[in-house]
């Protein structure tokens, strides 16, 4: 068993263990000081007993019969400065939303609860961690959808279509994946005004395959080819923050045909038109983002998008949880 399955193993394992020694167990796996960082509204935990407290206990009581399904799980040695050995995956906690998560009212329903996550292992422990865990679209799934409905399609986040994207393990490969997902990002930062075409996405040289598949967060959904994710996504992100920047990773990993790249915040921007219903404020934001590829003959074929649009929008002014509350279950 590797060093990063063994660390899979604990993480489906915290969900799993009896509560009454689950600290202790999870001491076996979390540095003593390790930071989590987690999607709005959780935060900043730091130390085993905030995580355990702070969000393993949480979802272990929310989600009856709380399990994991990893969809991805890549591991790499950063390329970023702050370097390090890590590991990337997109995985879902699955259960019976049979009591409230962090305010969001439960549906007593089969819940699939998507998230986004990077951990730093030293020694055989997580030193370090990053989650964007999908609540908008959690509260979607119980029927109290706090966004426009999607432009896009909101769906279950589906695995890779090759079914390979559990522990690769294959580093040469990844890193010439890795160096493909550089490539197009970045020439993706900059973008003609009028065609909010960017320099070798597509067509022949470009980085997406033609049959390019996108899926994204609660209140975008998933779309398909280039232009689908443009009239999807791109379009409206660009008009409301014509100026973003964004590459501001700390980690960057690539593992055979994949390659994971998140920052914490990644974007910053000026809000300077609508927003999936929310008028120009003028103010600037910054924007956590975790980004999930599979490349496949020089092409990127898919991309997993996780966007922490809870803090997001609390910037704009916004209380996404506040109008989940004040709206009907649909």
């Amino acid at each position: 068993m590797t060093e990063f399955a063994a660390v899979r193993g604990f993480l489906a394992e915290l969900l799993r263990r009896p509560d009454a020694g689950l600290e202790e167990f999870a001491k076996s796996g979390i540095e003593e000081g390790a930071a989590w960082d987690a999607a709005h509204p959780v935060n900043r935990l730091g130390g085993v007993g905030e995580v355990v407290d702070g969000l393993i206990r949480p979802i272990r009581r929310a989600l009856t019969g709380a399990a994991r399904r990893d969809e991805i799980f890549i591991s790499g040695e950063n390329r970023r400065e702050q370097g390090g050995a890590w590991c990337a995956c997109v995985t879902h906690y699955v259960g019976i939303f049979a009591a409230p998560l962090f305010g969001i009212e439960p549906s007593s329903k089969l819940a699939f609860l998507r998230s986004g996550e990077f951990y730093r292992v030293r020694g055989g422990r997580i030193a370090e961690a990053k989650l964007i865990l999908d609540f908008p679209d959690l509260m979607r799934q119980a029927g109290r959808n706090p966004l426009p409905d999607s432009p896009g399609t909101e769906m279950l986040f589906p695995g890779p279509a090759t079914h390979d994207g559990i522990l690769p393990c294959d580093p040469q490969r990844g890193e010439s994946s890795l160096d493909l997902v550089e490539l197009m990002g970045g020439n993706l930062r900059g973008y003609d005004p009028e065609t909010l075409e960017s320099p070798r996405q597509t067509g022949e040289g470009g980085c997406w395959h033609p049959d390019m598949l996108w899926f994204g967060p609660g209140g975008i959904g998933s779309n398909y080819r280039w232009e689908g994710f443009v009239s999807d996504h791109r379009r409206s992100f660009l008009e409301a923050f014509p100026d973003r920047a964004g590459g501001n990773h700390y980690c960057r990993i690539g593992d055979g045909d994949y390659a994971a790249v998140s920052g914490w915040p990644s974007m910053t921007m000026t809000h300077k038109g609508d927003y999936l219903g929310v008028p120009a404020t003028g103010r600037k934001l910054t924007l956590r983002v975790m980004d999930f590829y599979r490349c496949q003959g020089g092409r990127i074929m898919e991309n997993w998008v996780l966007l922490d649009y809870g803090d997001l929008f609390m910037q704009m002014g916004v209380d996404l949880w506040e109008r989940a509350r004040t709206l009907g279950r649909r």
